[in-house]
């Protein structure tokens, strides 16, 4: 039978239609949204400009005032599509599979295949919002409840494949933060790691968070903790006692300042007056805001590379180093002698001094990828990507900041333990 009704036949009747205002708006706002998306991942939020994002595109700023209205409202539109693409992975995996199992892992290697997309220019490019604390309140109130609502939908998964048999046992809040932000800074590394390996990146994820590092005949168990109060991270000061004490209370305070409110949201009066001291205390210590920054950095790898040193002391094999790595940096993290800087405020760093801190940064991150080569080698770890796996591990290492906000840490070392435990066990039932 003849159609009758010829409302499909007409294109510009369509919001879709190339002739509609609609869809070139759109279009145009989703080229800019992905641009910007781009520079924000390379440059920082906080470094990049509205006058770089027209530049990128061949606009005017005037022109780019159409679609935003500053540059906050940009990184707020970015962030704001980055999270709903998120929850449209999660929508589209539940259409294909009732596999709860098969959900974490597909939602995951999606975030790997469109970030992979963007890099070979097939597919738009999505901030990873890092930089919450550049946004107004209200903003950053909508996208936090958002991304936690795509948590919640995440951790579902894991609480149904454990009923459905197919997910082992585990801390489902704790292993859902763990698998979730091992992707946090996939957008860098995935750019930075050669080809041959990123083609082959979300099947090497499968199989590290489906399997685990421990090999599957063998039989994993966590070594009891070694308290953080015999450590002492200060032999890379030379100073007097006292000084050295007073500048590693600015460099922690500098740490959870940065890490929470940003480079840009971050006084000094704040500082000083979360330490009960006077503003001059501190520029007895330091020139500037730039240079504590700088410094808290390179306290943060003082620290980092002298718990891998005391940890390969140790006769332990290479899997249980890096258990006992995790574990103490994870108790570090949420003590009162930490924590680690989050790497969100790197750009603020001038460009050579943000390259030597990247660079020493892979120095000692690379050791963790040594490490589970050397298990490999003999044994007590099963093959697998060496530089997928600890490009995870590092992301996730670097989220362990703050996680009494998201469950209760009356023992850190079995908090430690339930966050990592992915990593090291998998999520198959053994």
């Amino acid at each position: 039978m003849a159609r009758t009704d010829n409302t499909v036949s007409a294109p510009n009747s369509s919001a879709d239609s190339p002739f509609s205002r609609g869809a070139q708006h759109k279009a145009k706002r989703a080229a800019i949204l992905s641009r910007a998306a781009k520079l924000f991942n390379t440059k920082g939020a906080r470094a990049a400009t509205l006058a770089d994002v027209a530049n990128k595109l061949g606009l005017t700023k005037t022109s780019l005032y159409y679609y935003v209205k500053t540059k906050e409202d940009l990184i707020y539109q970015c962030y704001q599509s980055a999270i709903a693409r998120l929850h449209l992975s999660l929508n589209e995996v539940e259409i294909e599979t009732d596999n709860a199992l098969e959900r974490v892992l597909r939602a995951m290697e999606r975030h790997i295949e469109i970030s992979l997309d963007s890099l070979a220019g097939r597919g738009d490019y999505y901030a990873a919002p890092l930089e919450l604390a550049v946004l107004p309140s209200d903003h950053r109130k909508e996208l936090e409840d958002e991304y936690l609502r795509m948590f919640k939908r995440f951790r579902g998964y894991l609480r149904d494949g454990i009923a459905q048999g197919v997910i082992r046992n585990c801390h489902t809040t704790s292993t859902a933060r763990a698998l979730l932000s091992a992707l946090d800074w996939s957008f860098y590394w995935l750019y930075e790691m050669p080809q041959d390996e990123s083609k082959n990146a979300a099947a090497a994820l499968r199989g590290l968070f489906l399997n685990g590092l421990a090999p599957r005949s063998a039989v994993y168990e966590w070594q009891a903790s070694r308290h953080l109060a015999n450590t002492d991270f200060s032999q890379g000061f030379n100073r007097d006692a006292q000084n050295r004490m007073k500048q590693q209370a600015f460099l922690r305070a500098g740490t959870r300042h940065f890490n929470r409110k940003g480079f840009s949201g971050t006084s000094l009066d704040d500082i000083a007056e979360s330490l009960d001291v006077s503003k001059g205390a501190f520029y007895y210590h330091f020139a500037n805001k730039e240079a504590l920054l700088a410094q808290c950095y390179e306290f943060t790898l003082d620290q980092f590379e002298q718990i891998i040193a005391d940890v390969e002391q140790t006769d332990l094999p290479p899997i249980k180093k890096l258990g006992a790595i995790c574990t103490r940096i994870f108790e570090l993290q949420n003590s009162d002698r930490g924590p680690l800087i989050r790497y969100n405020s790197i750009t603020a760093l001038p460009g050579p001094l943000r390259r030597a801190v990247l660079q020493r940064t892979e120095d000692t991150h690379a050791k963790l990828g040594q490490l589970m080569a050397a298990g490999i080698t003999e044994g007590s770890i099963q093959e697998q990507s060496t530089l997928m796996a600890r490009h995870l591990m590092v992301s996730a290492i670097n989220a362990t900041v703050d996680m009494d906000q998201w469950r209760k840490l009356d023992d850190p070392t079995a908090a430690a333990h339930d966050f990592f435990d992915v990593f090291f066990l998998g999520l198959k039932p053994r």
